[in-house]
Order: C-alpha cells, then sequence, then structure tokens
C-alpha cells in the first residue's frame, strides 16, 4: 500500500500558508506595541516561512520514483530538511539572544500592548492546533519533514506564551526590563529545540534504530506467525521518508525445496507490507534450520525432528536484531 502523498501536501500546504499569515499578524503586533519579545517572536517567523518552503519541496522531491542514480528512492531528503529547520531555528535562537541583551542594556517604551497580547494569543492558538495536526499526519504517514514543521509550529506556539507571560508580569509589574529577559529565555528555549531537531536529522541520516518503528514491525511478524517461521534474526530496518527498506534472516526447514521457501518468504513479505503501511522492500536473507532449532521449533508433522518441542521464543526488537541464531537453553 503505497501511502498517499495528498495529506502530506495538503498540509504542508497549510502550514506554509499559516506561517505567512502568522508572519503578517506578528509584525502588526510589533508595530503597535514596539515590544522586544514581540519583535524576536515575529523574527523567527520569518525561519517558519523559510523552513515551510523547504519543507514542501523536500515533501515533493521524496515523492519522486525511483531512478538510477537514487535506486532507493528520494525520501531521506526529508531527514535533510528536518535538520535545515532544526539550524534555521538555532540561527533565529542567536539573533533573538544579541537583540534581548541589546534592549536590556537599551530599553525602549512599550504601548498598546493590549492589542499586542490578543493578536499573539491568536497565534498561540493558530499555531498549536496545526503544529499538532502537522505531527498526527508525519507520523502516520512517516514524514519526518511533517514531524519537525510541526514540531517547529508547536515550539513556535510555546514561545509565544512564554512572551504572554512576560507581557503579562511587565503589565503588573511596570517593570521594562521582563520584556527583554522574556525574549531572552525566548532565545534559549528556541536554541535547545532547533539542536534536538539536528540531533534527530542526523540520527536518521545514521539509520539509527528507531525503536517505536522496530516494535511494530515486531508485533506484526509475533500477530502472523506462521509455525514454519522457525527464527528470524539480523533484523534491521531503513527509513527512506515514508518507505522502509527492511533486511533480516529467515529460517525455515532444510529439507523444503526452492519453490516451497520462495512461497515461505512471499508470505512472511506480505504479512508484513500489509499492516507496516506505506511502499517496504524486502532483503530477505534464507538461513536452513539446525538440530538446535527443534527445541523451539512448532512445525508439528516435521519429518527429520531431531528433539522435541521445548518452548517458544519470544520474539523482541532485542533478539530480533541480533546476528546469530536463538537457541534454547539447557535446563
Amino acid at each position: 500500500m503505497q501511502v498517499s502523498q495528498n495529506s502530506k501536501f495538503r498540509w504542508i500546504i497549510v502550514s506554509l500558508s499559516l506561517s505567512i499569515i502568522l508572519m503578517a499578524i506578528k509584525f502588526t503586533a510589533y508595530y503597535l506595541t514596539r515590544s522586544n519579545a514581540i519583535l524576536s517572536d515575529a523574527l523567527e517567523s520569518i525561519i517558519n516561512v523559510i523552513a515551510s518552503s523547504f519543507a514542501f519541496y523536500s515533501i515533493y522531491l521524496s515523492s519522486q520514483p525511483k531512478d538510477k542514480d537514487h535506486p532507493y528512492g528520494h525520501g531521506k531528503i526529508e531527514y535533510f530538511s528536518s535538520g535545515f529547520e532544526g539550524a534555521l531555528i538555532i540561527i533565529a535562537g542567536v539573533w533573538i539572544a544579541i537583540e534581548a541583551v541589546q534592549h536590556l542594556l537599551h530599553p525602549q517604551p512599550i504601548q498598546h500592548l493590549d492589542w499586542g497580547l490578543w493578536l499573539i494569543l491568536l497565534t498561540v492558538l493558530l499555531n498549536g492546533v496545526v503544529g499538532y495536526y502537522l505531527q498526527k499526519v508525519g507520523k502516520s504517514t512517516r514524514s519526518e519533514a511533517l514531524i519537525a514543521d510541526g514540531k517547529h509550529l508547536m515550539t513556535d506556539s510555546l514561545s509565544s506564551v512564554l512572551i504572554l507571560i512576560g507581557l503579562g508580569l511587565l503589565i503588573l509589574t511596570g517593570l521594562q526590563w521582563i520584556d527583554s529577559a522574556a525574549s531572552l529565555v525566548l532565545s534559549l528555549v528556541i536554541f535547545y529545540n532547533g539542536f534536538m531537531l539536528i540531533r534527530g536529522s542526523a540520527a536518521a541520516l545514521m539509520d539509527q534504530t528507531d525503536p517505536e518503528l522496530m516494535e511494530s514491525i515486531v508485533n506484526i511478524l509475533k500477530n502472523h506467525k506462521r509455525d514454519y517461521w522457525i527464527d528470524v534474526h539480523n533484523m534491521r530496518i531503513q527509513k527512506y521518508g515514508s518507505d522502509l527498506h527492511i533486511d533480516c534472516h529467515l529460517t525455515l526447514p532444510y529439507y523444503w525445496d526452492l519453490r516451497q521457501v520462495h512461497e515461505a518468504v512471499h508470505e512472511f513479505e506480505e504479512a508484513l507490507e500489509k499492516d507496516a503501511g506505506g511502499y517496504v522492500e524486502f532483503f530477505i536473507h534464507v538461513d536452513p534450520c539446525l538440530p538446535e532449532c527443534c527445541k523451539y521449533c512448532r512445525l508439528a508433522d516435521c519429518p527429520v525432528r531431531a528433539k522435541a518441542f521445548k518452548r517458544d521464543i519470544d520474539w523482541s526488537i532485542h533478539n530480533l536484531s541480533k546476528n546469530q541464531k536463538h537457541f534454547v537453553e539447557p535446563d
């Protein structure tokens, strides 16, 4: 089942459109209030527009079919998009911190805070709702670009909440320096979230194991397990955007002919592809069973059984990833 690109395009267009609208709202709020904290939020919204534009391009490119230069497809561009977005966020955080320090040293009067607060509150609600749905759709379609953009919008929403708190304290106390202090705290939050996006992008580009994805694949195997799937080991999963590449070793009865082996491998692949969602490419290496495998083999009519069945091997993300057959320890 091919993951639909329509929902990915639809939501990234929503994100890009929202980023442009909110940027205009935030700069309007700054024009009315002359608040440094609001200016910091407005400047960060420029990053949102650039990041959403790049995410849109990455989703378009990841949807392109495989070619001779990219035999695994173009899906990994989404991880690069996530890292690029993180780098932009860090740049924005540094920029905002510099501005905050300058305004602490040279404070400026703030005005029309009532209008500014209402406009920023509107951006909090819009960013929060769209950011939530971007992450939800991103997880269902395995789109790192959508997930990263959703996290960015959620971070932006949190940043605006910090600004609202800072401006609220300013109204209550009349202390002008609170505005710049809120901006400085905001820069630290932005910097941290940018760093986490870059870290996640680097991990994905280096094919770091995704425990949640691995767990879901293992559960699919356990739910569809056949008696002649004697053992599975050395399982590895690579993500290429929405596509998956799965390779593993599958142990089958050593006396089977090539036709039986082919049908069993096809059934194994079909079970995974049906429930994994999206396009899945496989590389299955078949191992012949050994006498030691009899202790956990449930094949009832096996003509060459050397030992009695003792117990099942509990397949998990830990033992399926090991590059060795599983054995039942002697009593």
